[in-house]
């Protein structure tokens, strides 16, 4: 007999929803296996939205991965943040809700067995998890009364109002809501910011849930493998801290662990390319060449300008107002600590070649980094640029049998023609943005890159050589049917096994254009119909915004 129904192995995004919905039935007894810290409540480096840089890079809260070098970046081994901690990446993240176009599912939905994905059987679980404050109440594309309380960024300051005259004037449009029925355009964005605190996936969804007697949630527990009786899962061996290795049997074994940790575990545990399991000594269990691969990503730049007047939020950054700030934020939950201050950005095409956008902005009232280093010079802002569809893939393997040696992650940035070629147009696009008339007030001139990188190899160099990447590994278990998946798309179970199922970012078909933590809880809410067995939420058909005619609509990349 199992000791539980259902293991989860991660408590993270899609973890947490998966422990939420699947102890809604007091029958199901759930445990959840998390390998960071717990999210204490006192902890105000997670709960604090403007302590965001803090967590980031620290050993408390962040696993700390970096890449193999990556050959176009000139050989830089590139920095990736992962949460180490209750709720995952949505607790050390930007708090940007972004679902993505809806053009990006029906993409999904074109391939061999994933007409279930469109966009139609979506967006009901996207309703399903969201209370949009901004929406109205009729509105068809927005949800209310979830779990998920997303509030709008006010975006009204002098740089944000610049930004959105200067779009205007570069010939791009306004949207109502980038998660509605037009996602091409500038607008405030969506955050997972309720009262001036962040609202993780544990904050949402988990911690409600650790009320009920038949949840159980345990952290600093490494799960080191996942138990097999010929090729069904029954359970995962652990170890808590420094003691002993112990085991657990379960009904079903579930990975969310994301697009490293899942993949990792599987390939010790047997499942993946069997030559390369077998040439570290492991017994091959599944023969999945499609484990950890097919990785993808977004890479980003800031394009920092200098601000000639006093109203950027740099003077936040400096230590004789952190003490204001702080009791601000922890006696009222006002003040600068309560925003992520990414208050808005938006979607265009780069180029008539695409059907939907292809780049991605994020607008910045200050120059600085992700580690709260900041550009000398005072006063400044920023526009954070990528690509979204590069066609680049990479990597997730194995280099030892040690679950703590972190994987070798290789995602060939920058290697293909069109991520080449998309990245000039994202520069030149950006710089057209921020040379109109309306910072004409403010602009100091540009900072970075400045303007001695002006041609397309000069531009290129530059993005090799400061570029970094945005948090949004995906797509290394991807869902399908084709040789090279690893996920059944109607149940997320594992190909070929019984007892073991993924949910999490790694088995997204393709990455979506905007950041991955919507659509990861989408998939989430979608796949605990799918484990549970539960009637799926009606498909609702929608009109959404498509800049081709709909015949030219799955040309999209």
């Amino acid at each position: 007999m199992s000791d539980v129904d259902f293991v989860i192995v991660g408590g993270g995004s899609a973890g947490s929803v998966l422990a939420n919905r699947l102890s809604a039935d007091p029958a199901n007894r759930v445990l959840v296996l998390e390998a960071g810290r717990p999210d204490y409540p006192w902890d105000v480096f997670i709960h604090m939205p403007a302590a965001l840089t803090f967590p980031i890079g620290s050993r408390f809260y962040d696993w700390g991965y970096s890449s193999e070098p990556e050959p176009h970046l000139n050989d830089r081994r590139i920095y990736h943040a992962r949460g180490k901690v209750l709720g995952g990446s949505s607790s050390i993240n930007g708090m940007i809700f972004q679902r993505g176009n809806p053009l990006d599912y029906e993409r999904w939905a074109a391939d061999p067995g994933m007409a279930a994905w469109d966009y139609a059987h979506c967006l009901p679980y996207f309703r399903r998890m969201e209370d949009c404050l901004a929406a109205e109440a009729d509105d068809a594309f927005r949800g209310h009364g979830g779990p998920l309380v997303l509030e709008r960024g006010p975006a009204t300051s002098p740089l944000f109002q610049a930004f959105f005259a200067a779009v205007q004037e570069a010939g791009y449009p306004l949207t109502d809501d980038v998660n509605g029925y037009r996602q091409e355009g500038f607008a405030a964005f969506d955050r997972n910011i309720h009262r001036g605190r962040r609202l993780s996936a544990a904050r949402a969804y988990l911690r409600p849930a650790m009320r009920r007697r038949n949840l159980s949630v345990r952290t600093r527990v490494l799960v080191t493998r996942v138990l097999f009786e010929g090729t069904r899962a029954v359970g995962v061996e652990y170890r808590h801290g420094s003691g002993p290795v112990r085991q657990v049997r379960a009904g079903e074994v579930i990975l969310c662990g994301g697009a490293i940790n899942s993949p990792q575990l599987l390939q010790l545990s047997g499942v993946g390319r069997a030559d390369e399991l077998t040439a570290l000594g492991i017994d091959v269990v599944a023969d999945l060449p499609g484990v950890g691969e097919n990785l993808q990503d977004h890479l980003e730049v800031y394009v920092q300008h200098a601000c000639t007047q006093p109203v950027s939020v740099q003077p936040y950054l400096r230590w004789r107002h952190r003490p204001v700030i702080g009791a601000k934020w922890l006696f009222g939950r006002t003040g600068p600590g309560a925003t992520n201050h990414f208050e808005g950005g938006g979607f265009v095409r780069s180029n008539e070649d695409v059907a939907y956008p292809n780049l991605m902005f994020h607008f910045l009232p200050i120059a600085v980094r992700y580690d709260g280093s900041a550009p000398a010079g005072g006063h400044g802002y920023q526009v954070h640029i990528g690509p979204m569809y590069s066609d680049a893939r990479g990597s997730v393997k194995i280099k030892s049998t040690d679950p703590r040696v972190h994987p070798a992650l290789r995602f060939n940035y920058l290697s293909t023609e069109q991520d080449r070629r998309e990245w000039v147009e994202a520069i030149r696009v950006t710089r057209n943005i921020l040379g109109q008339p309306a910072f004409a007030p403010f602009s100091g001139g540009e900072i970075s890159p400045g303007p001695a990188v002006e041609t397309d190899e000069q531009i290129l160099d530059w993005v090799g050589r400061d570029a970094e990447t945005a948090l949004h590994p995906s797509c290394t278990c991807r869902m399908g049917t084709d040789e090279g998946s690893v996920v059944d798309p109607g149940s997320m179970r594992v190909h070929g096994l019984t007892g073991l199922r993924v949910v999490d970012a790694s088995a997204m078909r393709y990455v979506t254009n905007g950041n991955i933590y919507a659509p990861v809880m989408m998939l989430a809410e979608k796949s605990a119909d799918l484990v549970l067995g539960a009637t799926p939420a009606p498909p609702s058909v929608t009109d959404f915004y498509r800049h081709r005619p709909v015949g030219r609509a799955a040309d999209a990349r």
